[in-house]
């Protein structure tokens, strides 16, 4: 098939690992003919142009800045991207009979791109749901309930919901949120395509004490890792009353890896409080970022308490090809620390919850045998749930009747 990938990801090549990477490079390898179009944001001064990568073409379109800018600028960059995507796609591939159209969210506007491919060649549509906007927004004091701007974008919401023919979601959660929110969407067009990874291309052999030596890292300790962003829907707030409750506590070390605009306030409280069993770690590429946390033992995810919508955060499949625990701090709706404890990979508590966190952490430590067999279930969760496979199966289940 002939295959539209629309995200705003920035890719340049598909050969190394990541989410869309990933599922793109499966493609490629059954043979599909990959179209991938990726923002070149107005910050590189590049102009639209054509790459290749192991027989994926990746069409690079200058857009205004979408990322790390100022809300401003990223309102207006999300606002016309449909039609630069849609110009330069009519540009370059005009000639091209695209049999289907994959996109993710965010962003929510890629209707008028969609909808105009979908009339000229019939092609089918599959909707990759990684983030319900503009609710998520409303969650985290970015927009106002029922206000003009979650209003314009809610319409945009709904409309690339129906135009999608098939609407994957990342867990059970998302499912039931998507239906009760938007009763007129077809129950029959909505399932689960899970967030997955390549496993054999990131699987590496480490020596954990050779990495841990490397890094600065103590060799006996028990390691509790967290990696990612560091901003304010990962509630960083109630991670730093984890490190204060548990500071300079003996066998027990925290590796903080990523960046983000609460990463400051996490160094501020290091350097302040002169903490010895802390380490923040700035972002570094995932090669790097593989190596470094198969130093741990246990892998953390946060999420702020306020969220109303269901997420799945990606480094939770890290921490599973380590084969750690996962203990999980999240908001009510949000599934992936029940489904973790449900399939026995780790433990959850609802976020802001400090004494019960501190029991999970408190049980680990007293039942250390148990953090290999938890590992190990991970693993075996992993393999069967979130390998790439997985989600390209889920896609093309609906091409391959």
């Amino acid at each position: 098939m002939n295959i539209l990938f629309l995200t705003i990801a920035d890719i340049k090549e598909i050969e190394t690992s990541s989410l869309y990477k990933d599922l793109l490079r499966k493609f490629v390898r059954e043979d599909h003919n990959m179209y991938v179009v990726s923002p070149a944001e107005r910050r590189t001064h590049e102009k639209t142009h054509v790459l290749e990568s192991m027989g994926a073409k990746i069409l690079k379109v200058r857009t205004l800045n979408i990322t790390r800018t100022n809300v401003l600028e990223k309102g207006v960059a999300t606002i016309l991207i449909e039609s630069q995507y849609y110009k330069a796609v009519n540009h370059y591939w005009g000639d091209i009979k695209f049999d289907l159209i994959l996109y993710s969210t965010p962003p929510i506007t890629f209707n008028k791109v969609i909808s105009k491919i979908k009339e000229k060649y019939g092609a089918k549509s599959y909707l990759l749901l990684k983030d319900i906007f503009p609710q998520n927004a409303v969650d985290m004091g970015m927009l106002k309930k029922d206000g003009i701007m979650f209003n314009f974008f809610r319409k945009k919401e709904k409309k690339l919901y129906a135009l999608s023919d098939y609407i994957g979601c990342m867990s059970p959660a998302n499912v039931k949120f998507v239906l009760q929110h938007n009763p007129e969407v077809d129950v029959s067009k909505v399932e689960i395509c899970p967030n997955s990874i390549d496993i054999k291309a990131n699987t590496i052999q480490t020596d954990k004490k050779a990495v841990r030596k490397e890094f600065g890292l103590p060799f006996d300790d028990t390691i509790f890792v967290y990696g990612g962003n560091l901003g304010k829907p990962q509630g960083i707030g109630f991670l730093l009353d984890v490190l204060k409750s548990n500071n300079n506590r003996k066998g027990i070390y925290f590796l903080i890896v990523g960046r983000g605009t609460e990463y400051n306030k996490i160094n501020n409280w290091i350097i302040e409080s002169k903490t010895t069993n802390v380490k923040l770690l700035p972002f570094v590429p995932k090669e790097k970022y593989n190596h470094l946390i198969s130093a741990g033992d246990i892998g953390l995810v946060f999420l702020d308490k306020h969220f109303t919508i269901p997420n799945f955060p990606t480094r939770i499949m890290g921490y599973l090809l380590h084969r750690m625990p996962i203990l999980s701090a999240t908001d009510v709706h949000t599934d992936v620390g029940k489904l973790m404890e449900l399939n026995g990979c780790g433990f959850w508590v609802e976020s802001g919850d400090l004494n019960g966190y501190n029991e999970k952490i408190e049980y680990l430590m007293n039942k250390k045998d148990q953090i290999f067999q938890l590992g190990e279930n991970g693993y075996k969760y992993l393999l069967s749930n979130y390998e790439v496979s997985v989600t390209y199966n889920a896609i093309m289940a609906h091409f391959n009747k």
